[in-house]
């Protein structure tokens, strides 16, 4: 009989990095999963051919080269440069694993074009034409405002109680124009719907900081990308759940969870008992202790040229308001390319995301596959967006949420956070490196 502190089932991002926080703090992990491969339903397919596999489509031509060349996301997020998770990843060193890229825009579409998001006083006051002179001013003074906000120094607040006041009184009170509210909301704060406007103004006030803080680190855009996509990131954290001492078993049927008392005891797999105290998974391992909350659609795009009115970036993000389309939420488009590793020469990888509102989700993101023509080849997926039904701490099972049609990692990351909370009774905080707090290593 096998004995472990915590069992994972399945190997998504944030299972592994559970999974390598918990080996690192010290338990006896061990980590299943029922695919051959790791990412779960985040994973990066190579070769190309899989791809056309999965989604039961014919092909690849012989135009798109040598399959070897692609690894292509299936749910394709960017890291904000000052986010949560790049702090994950410099706190667990699991950054000796992976290379990275600076994304080359941040756009937003007004009006049938696609414009850069101003993200500096700079942007603000001369490049963008998405404001006239006047909003350009005001913008400009709600960065700074922004940027310099601390609630501990009351003369940086202006009077503005961030737990009391609104955003759209914030936004009233610097006299932003409808057009630089938008844009502000939804591709600088980056929220997904509207209803952020009537909410305590604290959270746009630090999301705003955080796009201009990740933005100043690297000038082009505020977000980055793994070299190779990011079926690098699940392998990472991995490599360093096994270098504490982490189990893992890939390509393994799970055929029970072994109850006691409402509490997990064990997880039956191949006819062999693996005992544990907790367990970690995804929604697809307890379809049970979830719910659906909505639907996400994704339209993985395949082309040979860079996205027109991007300055021909090789990478650029662009988000198209809800308000824009009469929407209730935005529409997120992620562009990489073969300067990353993830395609052949000269070709493109474009998907286009969004919380479904119709039965006819594919008729939803096309102003957003519009601005992708010629597109050589499309993958469809709608998923579902499941949430565990209960917190975990009576019946010691801790299922993550499915991932939103955002695309950046930043939700994410407050489910990792949450989950660690919940697991431990402690918070997820990046002191110390903990490899070298806990372990001398030299195979650095």
């Amino acid at each position: 009989m096998e004995e472990y502190d915590i069992i994972v089932l399945g190997t998504g991002l944030k299972e592994c990095i559970l999974s390598g926080l918990m080996s690192q703090s010290g338990k006896k992990v061990l980590h299943i999963d029922k695919n051959p491969y790791y990412g779960g339903e985040s994973a990066s397919i190579s070769p190309l051919e899989e791809l056309f596999k999965k989604f039961k489509v014919p092909g690849p031509a012989k135009s798109m080269d040598r399959g070897k060349e692609w690894n292509i996301d299936l749910i394709p997020k960017f890291f904000l440069a000052n986010g949560e998770l790049v702090k994950i990843l410099v706190h667990t060193e699991v950054t000796r694993y992976l290379d990275f890229k600076v994304v080359e825009g941040s756009y937003v579409y007004k009006a049938g074009k696609v414009h850069k998001v101003p993200g500096t006083e700079e942007d603000a006051m001369h490049a963008s034409d998405l404001m006239g002179m006047f909003d350009k001013r005001r913008f400009r003074k709600l960065l700074l405002f922004a940027l310099n906000f601390d609630v501990r120094n009351p003369r940086t607040c202006q009077d503005v109680d961030p737990n009391k006041m609104t955003t759209r009184d914030l936004f009233c009170r610097f006299d932003l124009g409808l057009d630089a509210v938008e844009f502000t909301g939804h591709a600088i704060a980056l929220h997904s719907s509207e209803s952020y406007l009537d909410q305590p103004c604290g959270e746009t006030i630090r999301r705003i900081r955080l796009y201009c803080e990740s933005l100043s680190r690297h000038n082009t855009s505020p977000y980055l990308y793994p070299v190779y996509g990011l079926g690098e990131l699940p392998q990472g954290f991995a490599r360093l759940s096994a270098e504490y001492g982490g189990t893992f078993l890939l390509n393994r049927t799970v055929d029970e969870l072994v109850m006691d008392s409402g509490k997990v005891k064990a997880v039956r797999s191949e006819g062999k008992l693996f005992h544990c105290k907790q367990l970690i998974c995804d929604p697809s391992y307890v379809p049970n202790r979830v719910r659906k909350v909505g639907r996400v659609i994704r339209v993985i795009c395949l082309l040979n040229h860079p996205v027109k009115n991007t300055h021909d970036a090789h990478s650029c993000q662009i988000i198209i308001p809800q308000t824009q389309l009469n929407r209730k939420s935005d529409i997120y488009i992620s562009v990489v390319s073969y300067v990353h590793n993830v395609a052949s020469d000269g070709m493109y990888i474009a998907t286009v995301s969004t919380a479904a509102e119709t039965s006819n989700p594919e008729k939803e993101v096309q102003p957003g596959l519009e601005l992708l023509q010629p597109v050589m080849q499309k993958f469809v997926s709608v998923s579902n967006m499941l949430v565990p039904n209960e917190d975990g701490k009576k019946s010691q099972i801790f299922v993550s949420r499915s991932y939103d049609a955002i695309n950046h990692f930043e939700a994410d990351c407050e489910d990792i956070k949450d989950m660690y909370r919940r697991i431990t009774g402690a918070e997820l905080s990046f002191g110390a490196s903990q490899r070298h707090k806990s372990h001398n290593s030299n195979d650095d």
